[in-house]
């Protein structure tokens, strides 16, 4: 069977492979190399409580902003994305929506998830809709796909979840206790604490982490003490990494003791208003990398999003439901002056920047390049392709762009930011198209015709620059 005809299987086992080089480094080095997934957004209590899923809807529509945004732009009412419309309604007016997908990732994510873990090798359209449904239901029902055994499934070894400082973690140390296969880690993300958006709301939040840390928040200082003191019970219980997303890069450079003055007044009740949220912000950024690097942390920086564009559907369902988009504004330059200030103190750790606006691309690469030391390889890192950008040529520019200007033999390669578990199939999306890069170049005398040397490489992008690097 040539390679061209054996390619006619939906998504069969040369997808993405175009030449015998590129099957020799897949097939031989890529393959079958254990997860990682260093960031991703999968609750622990659903791995935790390890229950089987109610439908198809649940594990694979509910929550998915990707899908819900291609639903929307096809004409599809709000009821049957994110309403009241029944699980099987919801599957049914997605099954429509599929086979218009055509060249947008949703088209191979969708018939990648449906053959690894179910085993369906068809394309989902409305005719087969009913039949995929219930195929699906019936293997959800079993002990095969209990969320454990979905991960088991997709071979992770490691898995980071993101958690609100205040959290309790108290999944995580069940599935510690538990020895389950995969390390579950948690990882730090304190946006609510460090960026007021909604001055109610960021108050509220304080009065969270108050009640966890047991003390009054009445001013930056408290504020500091009482992160650090989750810094510490987060590293207890296994965090090797903190993660930050910004709509704006802030400032680190403007705070004073007047901002002091004026935000403990704010968090006493006396102000309904902090007048300088950038300073705030940049401030305690800074303070704060400062303690992920007293921990060998690797912290991770999400730049290039602007988020909750429309406003009436942020009132009517909440965040994180599809109406973010790619941001416009310029921030390296403050990003370079908070990474001179650390390393220029020795309090610089591990960094990796995630850039979700693609013209940002060589800026953020060169910027990386400026503050690689200490004997750690690719100390800071130009990060794998977000959001957007995380389909076949936004991934593929991200890796040209790092090969060109920095070193790709040593990026720590692919993760989900996911909040699905079927999610982990994009690893496998990922590991395809990059031994597919290496491949042609191999086929076209650009690069060594040496599967060992190679496959090396690809080994290490796949999965031990990542452990190393990590540390796990």
């Amino acid at each position: 069977m040539t390679h061209s005809n054996k390619n006619k299987e939906v998504f069969g086992e040369l997808f993405l492979l175009e030449s015998t080089m590129a099957e020799n480094l897949y097939f031989g080095f890529a393959k079958e190399m254990p997860v990682i997934d260093y960031h991703n957004h999968l609750e622990p209590d659903v791995i935790s409580n390890n229950q089987n899923f109610r439908s198809p809807t649940a594990i694979w529509l509910d929550g998915d902003h990707y899908k819900w945004r291609a639903m929307r732009n096809f004409g599809i009412d709000e009821q049957f994305i994110s309403g009241n419309a029944s699980d099987l309604e919801k599957f049914k007016k997605w099954a429509e929506v599929v086979p218009n997908t055509l060249r947008n990732p949703l088209f191979h994510w969708t018939h990648l998830e449906l053959k690894n873990p179910f085993g369906i090798k068809e394309y989902l359209s409305p005719k087969n809709a009913e039949p995929v449904y219930s195929q699906m239901n019936a293997s959800l029902q079993t002990s095969e796909f209990l969320p454990q055994s979905i991960i088991k499934n997709f071979k992770v070894e490691v898995l980071c979840t993101t958690d609100d400082p205040a959290d309790d973690l108290a999944y995580h140390k069940i599935l510690k206790d538990i020895s389950f296969d995969t390390s579950v880690l948690p990882a730090f993300r304190p946006d609510a604490y460090i960026n007021i958006i909604n001055p109610g709301q960021y108050l509220s939040g304080i009065k969270k982490l108050e009640k966890v840390c047991g003390t009054e928040i009445n001013s930056a200082s408290d504020l500091l003490n009482a992160l650090q003191s989750r810094i510490n019970y987060f590293a207890e219980n296994g965090a090797k990494v903190s993660d930050h997303g910004f709509e704006y890069f802030p400032d680190t450079t403007l705070w004073n003791q007047n901002l002091e003055t004026e935000f403990s007044e704010f968090l006493k009740g006396n102000k309904s208003t902090f007048s300088n949220p950038e300073a705030l912000c940049g401030y305690l950024l800074k303070e704060l990398c400062k303690m992920y690097s007293e921990k060998h942390w690797v912290q991770q920086f999400h730049v290039g999003a602007t988020r909750n564009n429309n406003s009436q559907m942020l009132k009517k369902i909440g965040i994180n439901a599809g109406y973010d988009a790619i941001g416009e504004q310029y921030f390296a330059q403050k990003l370079s002056t908070l990474l001179d200030e650390l390393n220029s103190s020795g309090q610089l750790t591990k960094t990796i920047i995630y850039n979700l606006n693609p013209i940002f691309n060589e800026v953020l690469v060169t910027l990386a390049g400026n503050f690689n030391e200490g004997g750690i390889k690719s100390k800071v890192q130009f990060g794998a392709a977000w959001w957007f950008l995380d389909q076949l040529d936004g991934m593929k520019k991200q890796m040209d762009t790092l090969s060109n200007i920095g070193l790709i033999s040593t990026f720590v390669g692919m993760l989900t930011d996911s909040r699905s578990l079927l999610s982990f199939s994009r690893h496998d999306y990922f590991r395809r198209l990059l031994c597919n890069m290496f491949g042609s170049e191999i086929e076209r005398g650009l690069l060594p015709n040496d599967e060992e040397w190679v496959g090396k490489i690809i080994q290490n992008i796949c999965y031990h620059n990542t452990k190393n690097y990590f540390e796990f």
